[in-house]
């Protein structure tokens, strides 16, 4: 159920100023917690980046990047994914879960049907989205993840219940 041991935290988006300051999504329930975890991680664990947060704004956070000094450098970094090891975080509560626990889930129907595996989960601003890997197709599906089309979650299982929303169901029956 693919790699649990890094979670990922934030995104690094767009420099702020000249002085190597940017703006960062910060994933954590509280957005500056993000900030004390310890050095960081790329996607593909090659660079490790030592955020300072300076304050926090309505788009993010603003932060300092360790060894970054200029808007190029900022600039470079844009886009970057910050995973962090999961060991470093809190524990989840009872009934709770990081995203990361998500992927890999196999997406079962109401009946316990097989409809594919989860590989991702999005949020573009208006909650959270699962993209549901749907077996036996090379396509993916968005899923809303809300308790109308995830009405069951069993992570010791390994299974995510899903309603499919009706424009999939019509796509599957073609």
């Amino acid at each position: 159920m693919g790699d649990r041991s890094r979670v990922l935290i934030g995104r690094i988006g767009a420099p702020h100023g000249v002085r190597g300051e940017v703006l960062i999504q910060s994933y954590a329930e509280e957005p500056r917690a993000i900030g004390s975890y310890g050095p960081l991680e790329s996607e593909d664990s090659k660079q490790r980046l030592e955020i300072k947060i300076v304050r926090e704004t309505q788009k993010g956070l603003i932060a300092r990047i360790v060894g970054i000094d200029d808007r190029n450098g900022a600039e470079a970094l844009r886009g970057l994914a910050l995973y962090v090891e999961r060991s470093r975080l809190p524990a989840a509560a009872e009934g709770e879960f990081y995203r990361a626990d998500l992927i890999g889930l196999r997406a079962i129907d109401s009946e316990g049907r097989t409809l594919g595996t989860i590989i991702a989960v999005d949020n573009y601003g208006a909650g959270d989205i699962l993209e549901l890997r749907v077996e036996g197709r090379n396509e993916t599906e968005l899923i809303p993840f809300t308790d109308a089309y995830v009405p069951a979650l069993d992570l010791t299982a390994g299974t995510i219940t899903i309603v499919l929303p009706v424009s999939v169901e019509a796509r599957e029956e073609e």
